[in-house]
């Protein structure tokens, strides 16, 4: 029996088109040769949505937001678009939907592929096998706090500034899922705070600590943020999972990005319920817009097609399928496929749309 389902995609800004191109012919395949049947749409986000609205969302478009099974989105922004007020950024598009659609737990993975260690700056011995999850909570923090703003306090002086806030409950639903996913793993969590000095991140060990009773199979430890930027240098392989607060996790998952070699590498998935008991989820490579290669077929395709792999894991539940993408995605690393970002002198070096022919050929080998 097929199974049917909606997809809106969002391919945004600079290389974000170049690289859904090569995950929409993995969401092809996956039509052609499953008993899915994706219906994708694609709509406008980011600088696109304001050279055609003058907004970087429009409402219409986040009510089919609402509804779509999943989004799967490219990336915003882009010089053209900077010297736009705060609220017509297309960045505010970006947390429009992580804020209307209530995306609380942003899960962003750090894997080593064996045959990608050499790309890391890092040692192989301190990398190879690297696995490691950080949940970072995505709709409060410093970057949703009020108030906030610039004032002006004389001619020559402006006062900047804005608030960290977290309630007892946005702190409780993320580490909730971050016991969770910890539990499903290898049953180390480390919460990565900086209450030493922040009184609300105080309060984020406090409510950790509460929640921990509820899972006494998970190890649970705690770290500063320093601290844990440091660790990740020196000792990756000692986390597996960390959950931390929206700004920090932003920070760390782009450092722990670069343990694996390359920014166009790493997917991530952002997900939250609906008020009506719906999974909203939205599915993304952790990378910008890259407006210097926009255009170049440079473009490394691998996080947005993980990014798909993770869709299925997470919204529809088929870890099968998920894994059939990783697993072929590794086969084309393993044959010395790269895009620039990645490459090496014994390697075959490969456009974004041949590298995503890439993952279609060894796809085609799967018996499903």
């Amino acid at each position: 029996m097929n199974r049917e389902l909606s997809i809106v995609a969002l391919p945004g800004d600079g290389i974000g088109n170049e690289i859904f191109n090569e995950a929409r012919k993995v969401l092809n395949w996956i039509n052609n040769n499953s008993h899915y049947k994706l219906n994708i749409t694609e709509e406008l986000i980011g600088g696109s949505s304001i050279d055609a609205s003058g907004e970087p969302l429009t409402n219409n478009v986040l009510e089919k937001l609402r509804v779509t099974d999943a989004i799967l989105l490219g990336a915003v922004g882009g010089p053209k678009w900077e010297d736009l007020t705060f609220d017509k950024r297309p960045e505010r598009g970006l947390l429009k939907i992580r804020k209307e659609l209530d995306l609380f737990a942003n899960f962003r993975p750090a894997i080593v592929f064996d045959s990608l260690a050499s790309s890391s700056s890092l040692k192989p011995e301190i990398i190879n096998g690297l696995d490691l999850m950080i949940i970072r909570e995505l709709t409060g923090g410093i970057y949703f706090g009020e108030p906030r703003g610039v004032e002006k306090l004389n001619e020559n002086n402006y006062k900047g500034f804005n608030t960290l806030v977290y309630t007892s409950e946005e702190i409780r639903r993320i580490a909730s899922v971050a016991f969770e996913t910890a539990q499903s793993r290898s049953k180390k969590l480390c919460s990565v705070d900086k209450a030493n000095v922040l009184e609300s991140t105080e309060l984020w060990r406090k409510v950790i600590i509460e929640v921990s009773k509820d899972y006494p199979d998970v190890e649970l430890n705690h770290m500063y943020v320093d601290n844990a930027s440091m660790q990740l240098v020196r000792d990756p392989k000692q986390f597996d999972v960390i959950v931390t607060t929206n700004m920090f996790g932003d920070i760390l998952s782009d450092c722990a990005s670069m343990l694996t070699g390359s920014l166009g590498m790493l997917p991530s998935a952002s997900v939250g319920v609906s008020t009506s008991g719906k999974k909203n989820a939205m599915y993304e490579p952790v990378h910008g817009s890259a407006p210097d290669i926009s255009g170049k077929s440079i473009a490394n395709p691998l996080a947005m097609i993980l990014s798909v792999s993770m869709m299925f894991k997470y919204s529809f539940e088929d870890d099968n399928m998920s894994n059939i993408i990783i697993r072929n995605v590794n086969k084309v690393l393993n044959n010395g496929y790269r895009t620039k970002d990645i490459f090496t002198d014994e390697c075959k070096l490969l456009s974004t749309s041949d590298m995503g022919d890439a993952v279609i050929e060894e796809l085609k080998n799967e018996k499903l």
